[in-house]
């Protein structure tokens, strides 16, 4: 485990709480993120207790648990969802060579992964796809790829630009991130596709 995460302080169940309850009325919404939430089986009682108290709930989530986020929606636990892509479902990256199992990790499964983007996109709950666009990993088919994988008249879908910066994996931080421009040329090529297709800051 790297030495930045392992030395991060836990927070008790009660110092979240404690946290929400002196800020009632001044925060409208708490942001439910990684490592991946989704892998806690407790998960659905956690946000009841953040709800009860008046909050809306935003998770992040890479999509590796589709029939978590189902129960979650389907309960309405969650106010908006937002999805990490991280390439297409159905090639490599041809200069790097990686699959979607090489980034996601051991025991992740394409088919997860693909049904939690299926069940986004039937619109039972707010959301977005996202890509963190990062040099030696993406290159500019992919998105084309991405696009016509994700792509419907009700999917917003984010670019938002990979920063070399407190990584997980220390040989990131070396990475140079791609030009704005680069990103903008993506969007103006894959915004058919989308709803909404940004670059974001």
């Amino acid at each position: 485990m790297p030495v930045k995460i392992a030395k991060h302080p836990r927070l008790s169940e009660k110092e979240v709480f404690d946290f929400l309850r002196e800020r009632q009325g001044l925060l409208d919404g708490v942001v439910l993120c990684g490592g991946e939430p989704s892998v806690n089986k407790d998960l659905p009682q956690f946000i009841e207790k953040i709800k009860n108290m008046g909050f809306l709930v935003k998770l992040d989530t890479n999509g590796s648990n589709p029939e978590m986020l189902k129960d979650l929606v389907n309960a309405k636990l969650v106010d908006y969802v937002a999805m990490d892509i991280k390439l297409s479902s159905k090639f490599k990256n041809q200069k790097s060579k990686l699959t979607y199992e090489n980034i996601m990790g051991e025991g992740i499964k394409m088919q997860d992964i693909e049904k939690s983007v299926e069940f986004l996109k039937r619109g039972l709950v707010d959301f977005e796809f996202r890509t963190t666009v990062v040099p030696g990993v993406h290159e500019k088919q992919d998105f084309i790829k991405i696009a016509e994988w994700i792509g419907g008249e009700n999917v917003k879908y984010y670019l938002q630009n990979f920063r070399p910066e407190k990584t997980i994996d220390p040989e990131f931080e070396k990475v140079k991130p791609f030009p704005k421009e680069f990103l903008e040329d993506i969007v103006k090529e894959i915004s058919p596709y989308f709803k909404i297709c940004m670059v974001r800051s």
